[in-house]
């Protein structure tokens, strides 16, 4: 995955409290583009997402001992079909991941041993600030329904990152997951095209789950996340071709996600 600041979650080049003091004449306006985007082609998404994520693009789960799962805009580095060079959405009717809408607010703790999160927001972002236009983030001292709402959300977010933190650790703890790789074979081409950097579920170990595993993984809720994530993967062939039909490099190996 393409990298942050240190210490910064993708997209967010700093972050700063929101404050009714600091920023009391601050006001939002709507973004009709997002930059950040258009060289991105992983994102993280939740476990409340996959029924949506898995029309539209590939779920798999980062390498590492801290997989997370996250849907693929694009097969290669600094790829993405479903926008324009200036990050605007291209794709119509298409779900639009959390992550992303969530920009340039989130919850963060303001001390390291704080158990307290606090909205905060990215300064660098320009749909925030002391403009002349657009909505307003505080009136008379108090949060505007628009913060309430921005908060509501983030709020929202942080607790599906924990349903989805539970369901990854299920995940692991039963061993299901493997290595990816998917081989797409391009008309007139000789060598098909391996993507790797990459994991999956293992299909032949779920099937063999015994039955009373299975039960549980079923009531959890477990059982039809996995089925999102492999019935997604039919949808690495269609992100490869919007890929070759925009004229966008198609190297035959992923780079580690």
């Amino acid at each position: 995955m393409a990298s942050a600041p240190q210490g910064l979650p993708l997209f967010y080049n700093a972050l700063e409290p929101l404050s009714s003091q600091a920023h009391a004449d601050f006001k939002v306006r709507p973004a009709t583009t997002a930059p950040f985007l258009s060289t991105q082609h992983a994102i993280p998404v939740t476990v409340d997402e996959f029924a949506l994520v898995q029309r539209f693009m590939p779920i798999v789960f980062s390498v590492g001992p801290d997989a997370i799962p996250i849907a693929l805009m694009g097969l290669n580095e600094g790829i993405n079909v479903f926008v324009d060079a200036d990050g605007k959405i291209t794709q119509q009717h298409m779900y639009v991941p959390a992550y992303i809408r969530r920009y340039p607010y989130m919850l963060a703790k303001l001390t390291p041993t704080s158990e307290e999160l606090s909205l905060c927001f990215d300064p660098t972002s320009d749909t925030i600030g002391k403009f002349e236009d657009g909505e307003a983030l505080f009136a008379d001292g108090q949060p505007t329904e628009l913060t309430k709402n921005i908060l509501g959300f983030n709020e929202m977010f942080e607790q599906a990152g924990a349903r989805t933190a539970a369901f990854m650790r299920d995940l692991i703890e039963a061993d299901l997951l493997m290595d990816g790789e998917v081989s797409i074979q391009a008309e007139g081409v000789e060598q098909p095209f391996i993507y790797r950097g990459f994991q999956m579920v293992n299909e032949e170990k779920l099937m063999e789950v015994r039955g009373d595993q299975l039960r549980k993984m079923a009531k959890s809720g477990m059982l039809p996340l996995l089925y999102a994530h492999l019935f997604s993967l039919a949808q690495m062939r269609e992100i490869f071709q919007m890929q070759a039909d925009q004229g966008k490099q198609l190297p035959p190996v992923l780079p580690a996600i």
